[in-house]
């Protein structure tokens, strides 16, 4: 039988642990019925005659609804009842063993837990490849976690389909958002359901949305600046126009104008939660912006749900200091950043006022940027892209990751008209995270955007205006 990768789609693997003194192919039709793809079965404890009764039995159901029957890990079983195909483990039979016993007609998919793995089964002639655990699973206490990174690479490098699989569930199956699989593999959530129709087909809807999403999606959690030019306005307006669609949560609102700010109402932490479970639980942000966050509650949240959720490429604008060198937040909100948001950034974008508050250093030159950079990288775990200005190495920024130096050098725009910069630069950066570039391509073409916004010297307001943020698109009389 030939692999159709839409049979990968929705991959249910059975366990008998889930009966509950009901027949195993029995629950496989409730599963079919409500859109499983695909069917592994699996059994540990039984006897081979015992094991062949319930296939034969469940072979019946699937090919009944035209469905592969996958058998897992018993080659000899799977060739004597001419089932679809079989799945191994990496300590299971050779695959080229298994192909001699099965013939090329046979499916054969592979575990793989890394790249070397995946690669050598694609060499040896897999069919697919089951990618994981992803998330902590019921069904294998001894089963090792792998990053959505590592799932990725494995993805865009080998050229045969990947199915993930572990611990996937109606809520985290979201986040496979941006990352390139063709199908999940599941067990408890389907066959673990009490009603396992209604379960699989709110998995397939799910999965087949998150696989036919063609557009990247980007969250910007911020304060809202009622004059557009900064905050979550500013944002939106810049993951639109570099292609990316945009989702907020807003964290406070300010009552504000190109003259200045005249009031600030905090929103509450809980609805700061709600905003975030809203997004999280149905369109899944491939990045996540996050601006000023000016409470010690707020920011505690925040940082609860993006570990809840396994948020990605975090681009976190540390917005500490007023461009008059007031600071905005108290010293007791920026240990909470500090202590719980910083370590889960991908990326930091201090100016040099903020970099000086976070390293406790002076910044006066290009060396004192590159000592502060390294301290707040290292101290925080993560990239470091220190913005020049403020009369020091202007226009000229410096990207610190992983102990690499890396200078983005931008020439100098005389325009005042600068209300929004930060905000504008981080959420550009976020968007192309969002869009898979990688961080040092991230900043460049994030650059290079907001050098176009302030190039194209828009002018309004009575005070410091805020920029062009769509210059790039297309404009039509």
């Amino acid at each position: 039988m030939k692999l159709n990768k839409e049979d990968l789609l929705l991959y249910g693997v059975t366990d008998s642990k889930y009966l509950k003194g009901r027949k195993m192919s029995e629950l496989v039709e409730e599963a079919i019925l409500g859109g499983v793809t695909m069917i592994q079965l699996r059994e540990k404890e039984m006897t081979h005659e015992a094991f062949k009764q319930e296939a034969l039995d469940v072979q019946s159901v699937c090919q009944k609804h035209h469905v592969p029957l996958i058998i897992n890990d018993d080659v000899e079983l799977c060739k004597e009842i001419d089932a679809d195909g079989v799945h191994i483990g990496q300590d299971d039979l050779n695959l080229k063993e298994a192909r001699k016993i099965l013939g090329e007609d046979k499916i054969i998919g592979v575990s793989a837990h890394n790249y070397e793995e995946a690669k050598i089964a694609l060499e040896n002639g897999a069919d697919y490849l089951g990618v994981g655990a992803i998330f902590a699973t019921q069904t294998k206490d001894d089963a090792q976690n792998i990053s959505m990174e590592t799932l990725n690479e494995i993805c865009q490098k080998v050229d045969i389909p990947v199915v993930a699989i572990g611990g996937i569930n109606q809520v985290n199956i979201l986040e496979f958002m941006g990352v390139a699989i063709d199908g999940v593999a599941i067990v408890s959530s389907i066959f673990g359901s009490d009603d396992i129709q209604k379960a699989s087909s709110l998995l397939k809807d799910k999965i087949q949305r998150v696989i036919s999403n063609k557009m990247p999606t980007c969250l910007t959690i911020a304060g809202s600046d009622s004059s557009g030019g900064a905050g979550i306005q500013a944002d939106l307006k810049t993951m639109l126009a570099n292609r990316v669609y945009a989702m907020s949560v807003i964290a406070a609102l300010t009552a504000q104008n190109t003259t200045g700010v005249d009031a600030i109402y905090d929103v509450d932490a809980s609805f700061v939660a709600s905003q975030m479970d809203s997004v999280f639980t149905d369109i899944y942000p491939m990045a996540v912006k996050i601006g000023m966050v000016s409470q010690k509650e707020v920011i505690l949240s925040i940082s609860g749900k993006l570990k809840q959720y396994h948020a990605r490429n975090i681009v976190v604008d540390p917005v500490m200091v007023a461009t008059s060198g007031a600071k905005l937040i108290s010293d007791e909100a920026i240990d909470t950043l500090k202590e719980n948001l910083f370590p889960l950034a991908t990326v930091l974008t201090p100016n040099i006022p903020e970099a000086e508050v976070l390293s406790g250093l002076k910044i006066n030159n290009e060396e004192e940027m590159l000592t502060a950079a390294k301290y707040i990288g290292d101290h925080y775990h993560c990239a470091v892209l220190l913005k020049g200005g403020h009369q020091i190495n202007d226009a000229n920024d410096l990207l610190y990751k992983e102990g690499n130096y890396q200078w983005f050098k931008g020439k100098r725009i005389n325009n005042n008209n600068t209300h929004g910069t930060g905000c504008t630069l981080s959420s550009a950066i976020a968007s192309y995270l969002a869009r898979g570039e990688n961080l040092e391509n991230a900043v460049k073409k994030a650059k290079d955007y907001i050098s176009g916004a302030l190039a194209a010297m828009l002018d309004l307001g009575q005070g410091q205006g805020p920029m062009d943020h769509g210059y790039v698109l297309d404009k039509k009389d």
